[in-house]
């Protein structure tokens, strides 16, 4: 490279790395971040740097695997964990999210890119609660992302429409959606005419009016701007916001969100702040409504110690039991607690010489932003080098470069995925073989993955580049002596529908294990019921739970005959199977213990208890439901529902008054790095004290049927229903320009 503008990109149109974190992600777009490509290949070009992606710390790899590979030293700068979750009546509603998940669809998943197929749904008006620097790139991202996002669902819409026909497109929606699309298209042509009218003027296009007109983004904050951490921190970017078009709403807490007819936020209730003589802010009995159908939530986050909560004992924490508890190196490479005011890099992990370091978001000095995690690193790299005195000055011996490169060579086999084959199943379940050793030896049945292609790999078709949004995909089963893991997949709107088009020994990305492994008991009876490809998940768990000397009777439902798939998997796990499915011909059971019905899932049960399905009449079911111990049921919302509702109506004079009743909560997805985006978010109303909380399905989605809001879930699922629809007819589209030899 001789000179900077050879590797400058046009910043909407750059390569999304995901290196650097939040700065890749999180901050403002007005920082060049072709910046990070000046920093990533400095440090490409070294001899002994190697970087690997997908790998999740507490998942992928522990403490011990790295002393086991050969690793001297961990250090540990995994940026911000929870977000902030602030107390608003219906704070879960469709159209709310957390300013973690909205930057990082924009930014990582791409979606903020005119040729990308990620769908991230934003409505105006646009409400952005916080008063931090993350609060206000938020806002300036919406304001700036509505215009891309309309524009390109014209272009999109027109282009199907062309080829399918209108009917048949807006056939697809309901009456919400409809009027959704409709409001996206005439503002998507409004955007497009501002285009038009300041190429023929010889100017640049000017948004601001419009999005503003159509309600644009306001910022709410409980203080004034002038006390707000992004004020105090930089107050240039209050500045710029203002520039920008950003409205600023003052002194005001958010206090309740109120849904639509559809379930979907359309207001919100803020109540004022006053302030007292002595400068405290003080509730006010008045309040003030907003219209909002876009609800983003910037509230700050705590430290990333999800590796302690995963393994109990690890580390030591503060006495509020939110960062690391930090330590200083003594002389004799003793760890020494560090006590207020002073700064130690240090946990308090210690083993046979081996220690783990910390910075960032996690060090409790160096938390809040990009510029001070910077500096822990500078700082904290004095202190490392205690570990290792001389080595700075030390001629590499031949003996190390020869360790560097076997360590290199042995992660490069235990760390890089490639697709090992892809099997068709039915004609919309995909398998996808992969080869990821340590993937694969860290499984546990019950839990999952993140699979993704690359951008840079991914072919574009008709100006649209066939990258996959990240998708959460059970283990179906692993062969851990070969490094094999096997993912199956519904193919649905977009990304899923990628996956046949991977191509054997291609290069991926497989995030994971992540999730908690499903609990296994012993010497228990339990129901699993299993609805179309959550019977992929049931594989590994029936296994498991056979093998551990429990009684399997299985409820396997599908919506069609021919959605059947891997029935040798499903009998081997089970002592009994009943086949149900709503459409086409029964399913042929093939064991004399298998029985067989076309209904629903909940239907089956209720025939099976009642002993309809035995081949003679008065003959009693093999297993009577009232010995069931434990019921785990694992779909689509709507079937985990009614499995949750019989078992206190339909089902209730026929199954055991005291059990388990545990569901697998498929709740929309993104990070899956457990408890960082928050996308995840599930809400919970405990059944005896109807209180309220909120639980993030990536950390554990086996969660208690009778907390669960599944009304919730699903319209949660419909965050960005109209842009997936639309994206499911514009792959159609693009396939057909591509012609049947198409690949990723």
């Amino acid at each position: 490279v001789y000179t900077y503008k050879e590797i400058q990109d046009e910043l909407d149109k750059r390569i999304f790395l995901g290196f650097g974190g939040v700065s890749e992600y999180g901050i403002t777009v007005r920082w060049d971040k072709n910046f990070l490509k000046v920093e990533y290949l400095t440090l490409a070009r070294r001899k002994h740097f190697k970087v690997y992606d997908g790998i999740r710390f507490g998942g992928t790899i522990e403490i011990d695997d790295a002393w086991k590979l050969g690793i001297d030293h961990i250090a540990i700068a995994t940026g911000a964990g929870k977000p902030t979750i602030v107390k608003i009546k219906n704070n879960l509603i469709r159209g709310i999210r957390k300013a973690s998940d909205f930057l990082m669809g924009l930014q990582l998943t791409g979606a903020a890119k005119k040729d990308s197929l990620a769908n991230l749904m934003l409505q105006l008006p646009a409400v952005v609660i916080g008063g931090g620097l993350t609060a206000i790139d938020t806002t300036t991202e919406a304001f700036a992302y509505y215009p891309i996002q309309v524009e390109k669902f014209l272009d999109r819409y027109e282009g199907s429409v062309a080829e399918f026909g209108e009917e048949k497109v807006m056939s697809m929606y309901d009456e919400e959606e409809k009027g959704i699309a409709r409001t996206f298209l005439e503002h998507g042509m409004a955007i497009r005419n501002e285009r038009k009218r300041a190429a023929e003027a010889g100017e640049e296009p000017n948004f601001v009016p419009l999005v503003r007109s159509w309600g644009g983004v306001t910022l709410c904050y409980r203080k004034t701007v002038n006390d707000s951490p992004a004020y105090r921190l930089n107050h240039e970017e209050v500045i710029k916001s203002l520039e920008e078009g950003i409205y600023y709403w003052e002194k005001m807490s958010p206090v309740e969100a109120i849904p639509n007819e559809y379930g979907a936020v359309k207001e919100m209730i803020f109540r004022k702040q006053g302030k007292t003589n002595e400068g405290k802010y003080i509730e006010l009995d008045e309040t003030v409504t907003l219209p909002a159908k876009t609800v983003i939530v910037a509230a700050g986050t705590s430290p990333n110690v999800i590796y302690e909560r995963e393994h109990p004992g690890t580390f030591v924490l503060d006495e509020w039991k939110q960062f690391f508890q930090t330590y200083k190196l003594g002389p004799k490479g003793e760890l020494i607690k560090t006590e207020k005011g002073e700064t130690g890099f240090f946990t308090s992990y210690s083993k046979e010489g081996k220690y783990v370091t910390v910075y960032g978001d996690n060090h409790p000095a160096y938390a809040g932003n990009v510029v001070k995690a910077m500096a822990s690193a500078k700082d904290g790299y004095k202190e490392l080098l205690k570990v290792f005195p001389g080595i700075i000055n030390e001629e590499q011996p031949k003996e190390k470069e020869e360790i560097f490169t076997e360590l290199v060579q042995k992660l490069d086999n235990e760390f890089i995925a490639v697709v090992e084959e892809i099997n068709i199943l039915t004609p919309t379940i995909i398998e996808v073989v992969l080869k990821a050793p340590l993937q694969a030896k860290k499984f546990h049945p019950g839990q999952f993955y993140r699979l993704q292609n690359y951008e840079t790999t991914a072919p574009e078709i008709d100006g649209s580049r066939m990258m996959m949004e990240g998708l959460a995909l059970t283990g179906a089963w692993v062969d851990k002596e070969k490094g094999l893991l096997s993912l199956i997949i519904l193919e649905m709107w977009g990304s899923s529908r990628l996956c046949r088009h991977l191509k054997k020994g291609e290069r991926v990305v497989v995030m994971g294990p992540t999730g908690e492994p499903t609990e296994i008991p012993t010497g228990e009876t339990v129901l699993l019921a299993g609805g179309g490809l959550g019977n992929a998940v049931l594989f590994s768990v029936a296994k498991a739970l056979k093998d551990a000397g429990n009684k399997v009777v299985y409820f396997a439902g599908y919506r069609n005959t021919s959605d059947v798939f891997k029935r040798d998997e499903v009998e081997e796990g089970t002592d009994m199977v009943v086949w149900s499915n709503d459409f086409g011909d029964t399913i042929q059971p093939r064991r004399p213990q298998d029985r067989a019905i076309t209904a629903n899932i909940v239907q089956a049960m209720i025939a099976y208890a009642e002993g309809k399905l035995e081949p003679n009449p008065g003959d009693k079911p093999l297993y009577d439901l009232k010995q069931i111990n434990r019921i785990i049921a694992i779909g689509s919302d709507r079937m985990m529902k009614a499995v949750q509702e019989a078992r206190y109506g339909s089902l209730k004079p026929y199954i055991n008054p005291v059990h388990t009743a545990i569901a697998s909560i498929n709740s929309p997805m993104q990070c899956m790095m457990k408890e960082v985006c928050a996308q995840c978010l599930q809400r919970h109303v405990d059944p005896e004290t109807g209180n309220e909380s909120f639980v993030f399905t990536c950390f554990n989605q086996d969660q208690h049927m009778d907390k669960v809001d599944f009304n919730n879930l699903n319209t949660r699922l419909k965050n960005n229903s109209v842009l997936e629809k639309l994206t499911k007819f514009w792959m159609d589209h693009l396939f057909e320009k591509a012609g049947s030899d198409f690949t990723v």
